[in-house]
């Protein structure tokens, strides 16, 4: 953006997040070309990953958003053998650039498993997390099935059930003694030694906690466009306090610059890379944990949408669904829709689907129709079924 701006009219600010996200591009007509693969995921810079397989594992969903009917095989091959990208703790679980390895050092050497973990509880744990290191350094990449019993800490009530083998791997990852080389075809990690993934210049490279959390949150306003503090500091998990003297730092360097956005009762910050075009064209479903939606009061203060996962949530205190995907209509977010994939009779179930207020019911309906049908298609699915009795669900259905 060459203009300077002091501030943004809600309309703008739309526009200028969503064209961070790459949603001013038009989806490509060849969507399996790396290019495109590589292009989407350096764009959002963090690929939050979540395997619940109601409809298709949301990540999966995330670049199908972008780029549309993509080969999902062509793709894992892609993220993992490339050597561009790395898995990490990012925002959450994550795929992220590999020369953000060095800038993420910070929350490598601050990792500490969840407090009720098994791992904490063994008599012998330096020795027997040491031992897994060998296996790995000495026999190569391992999955959690490949290491050898062990006989843990009884569980309490409410523990959450994983075997001690894998806490054991989750703690060497959150280190950085063991980084995912792949994938299994049930989303199991291989662990590999980061020697084997990561160039050495990256590996041997230490970054300062504070220069590598500047340099993160710089990404940060990049590939958000336009964002308050807490937007910036929840990409990479920051607390707003460590945030907010970088971020201070960041507007002095000229990379962020402070705006008024219209509406936004917190100060925005734009970033100098930022694009804000005329309009934002085509429609999208949105996977739950997409980075435009993922921060929930961003997304309410964006585009005045209220959203939650409702699937820990009890049926009868749902309001819109268990696995509920906004939708996208220019720079709006016009309905909400609770989709299955039901792979045995090769349908996309509709379950339910709401229109947001003021938007269009009848533009809101066809586009949404079109994108239901692309969908299904993607996934295999024969046909779209409409469970639904809300009025926007009226013609969804294929024939």
């Amino acid at each position: 953006m060459t203009q300077r701006r002091i501030r943004l009219s809600a309309a703008e600010a739309r526009r200028v997040a969503l064209a961070a996200q790459g949603f001013d591009r038009e989806r490509p007509a060849t969507p399996n070309d790396a290019r495109h693969f590589r292009r989407s995921l350096r764009t959002i810079r963090v690929l939050q990953l979540d395997f619940v397989n109601v409809l298709v594992p949301a990540h999966f969903l995330i670049l199908w958003s972008r780029i549309g009917a993509y080969d999902r095989t062509r793709f894992e091959r892609f993220l993992y053998d490339a050597g561009e990208f790395t898995e990490h703790w990012a925002h959450e679980a994550s795929v992220v650039p590999v020369e953000d390895w060095p800038l993420l050092g910070y929350r490598r050497r601050s990792y500490e498993q969840w407090a009720g973990s098994p791992i904490h509880r063994l008599p012998d744990r330096d020795a027997y997390l040491a031992a897994i290191l060998a296996q790995v350094r000495d026999q190569g990449a391992v999955t959690a099935s490949d290491l050898p019993g062990v006989e843990g800490p009884r569980r309490k009530a409410g523990d959450w059930h994983r075997s001690v083998p894998r806490w054991a791997l989750e703690h060497h990852f959150g280190r950085g003694k063991l980084a995912v080389r792949q994938r299994l075809g049930n989303f199991q990690r291989v662990y590999d030694l980061p020697e084997r993934l990561v160039a050495t210049e990256l590996l041997v490279q230490h970054v300062p906690d504070e220069e590598g959390q500047r340099a993160l949150l710089r990404h940060a306003g990049v590939s958000l466009g336009v964002a308050t503090l807490q937007d910036l500091a929840d990409y990479y998990r920051m607390s707003p306090r460590d945030a907010a003297p970088r971020v201070t730092e960041l507007v002095e360097a000229g990379a962020l610059q402070p705006v008024d956005v219209e509406g936004w009762n917190e100060t925005a910050y734009l970033s100098a890379e930022a694009r804000l075009p005329r309009r934002i064209r085509g429609a999208c479903l949105l996977s739950p944990f997409d980075p435009v939606v993922w921060f929930r009061p961003r997304a309410e203060r964006l585009f005045g949408f209220e959203y939650r996962i409702e699937i820990y949530v009890p049926e009868p205190k749902r309001r819109w669904g268990y696995y509920v995907l906004p939708f996208r209509l220019g720079d709006r977010i016009v309905a909400r829709v609770d989709l299955k994939a039901d792979r045995a009779a090769g349908q996309l179930l509709v379950q339910r689907a709401h229109l947001e207020a003021g938007a269009d019911p009848q533009e809101t309906r066809a586009a949404l129709r079109d994108e239901l049908g692309k969908l299904a298609n993607w996934l295999g699915l024969d046909t779209v079924k409409v469970l639904g009795r809300e009025a926007l669900c009226r013609g969804l259905a294929s024939r």
